[in-house]
């Protein structure tokens, strides 16, 4: 019988398992539901659904690049154990090829790509059943151009640079890159520069600032007069290249990058960045044992 889009898309929102696996099954089982399910169960596939919901915090955030092409990547999975395992972090090579290749706008866009005749979003189905942890592709950036790539410490931070430069020399080019990657890593810099920072967010520092000068016995003359001296410090913090530079502290990150190129021959401005941290901002389970003991107790 010919199985439909609607029931295919029925079962797979059941099972949570890749749409060519629902449709295998419904072909299998010549459209009835439950079989469909039972066979999906069968083969070890409609257990990824269940662990869905486990919060996936820990996995690797990875870099690749072919040609002018740059990504980042953050695949999550439940334990760090996991991270290492070969079968995740080929799948997460997999996955950063196809955002490389297709340039999805979006998460959803990269699950529907095509590798070797399945889909993106199937094969993370199908790591789920086979690993037996939740999995989540959770973000990823892809620039092109002249792109400088860092990953620090086994997978744990990611950063992405792209630069406007005419630098001949290749290799101080990646190496200057680096410098500025690891700066991002270390530093954390929300802007890029003063130009970058939000209206909204400077007029809000500076109120900040004035009440903290008041607040010393300024007038508010003088108070908003000593405001735009302590702004430079909230710039000289927050956006990149007017930072310190980490590795030469007379230095700020710009003046680093123009020195750099300029013993180079050439000239380099920094374009734009980002900065990946695996499980930044998810919020992880915190098991109590004893807790856990003393309600089975109960």
């Amino acid at each position: 019988m010919a199985i439909s889009a609607k029931i295919v898309k029925e079962l797979r929102e059941m099972t949570g398992c890749g749409m060519m696996d629902c449709k295998k099954a419904l072909t299998e089982t010549d459209g009835d539901m439950d079989k469909a399910v039972e066979y999906l169960r069968e083969n070890g596939l409609a257990k990824a659904a269940k662990k869905a919901g486990r919060v996936a915090a820990e996995g690797i955030v990875l870099a690749y690049t072919e040609g002018k092409v740059s990504v980042v990547v953050e695949v999550n999975a439940e334990t760090d154990f996991v991270a290492k395992n070969e079968q995740f972090v080929d799948f997460v090579k997999t996955v950063a090829k196809a955002i490389v290749d297709a340039d999805p706008a979006d998460v959803e866009a990269l699950k529907a790509v095509e590798v070797d005749g399945t889909t993106v979003g199937d094969m993370l189905t199908e790591k789920i059943a086979t690993i037996g942890e939740n999995m989540n592709i959770r973000r990823f950036v892809r620039y092109e151009g002249d792109c400088v790539t860092y990953i620090h410490g086994d997978g744990k931070i990611g950063v992405i640079a792209r630069f406007d430069t005419d630098v001949a020399d290749k290799d101080g080019f990646t190496a200057m890159g680096k410098d500025v990657c690891m700066q991002i890593a270390a530093m954390s810099a929300p802007y890029l520069n003063r130009e970058s920072v939000p209206a909204d967010v400077v007029e809000h520092e500076k109120e900040i600032l004035t009440v903290q000068a008041m607040n010393e016995g300024k007038p508010e003359a003088i108070a908003k007069k000593m405001v735009m001296g302590r702004i430079n410090k909230f710039y000289k913090e927050n956006c990149l290249l007017e930072q310190e530079f980490v590795k030469d502290g007379d230095l700020s990150v710009k003046q680093y990058i123009d020195n750099a190129a300029k013993a180079m021959g050439g000239t380099a401005a920094l374009v734009e960045y980002a900065r990946l941290e695996k499980g930044e901002g998810i919020e992880k389970k915190e098991d109590d044992f004893a807790a856990e003991v003393a309600s089975m107790i109960k």
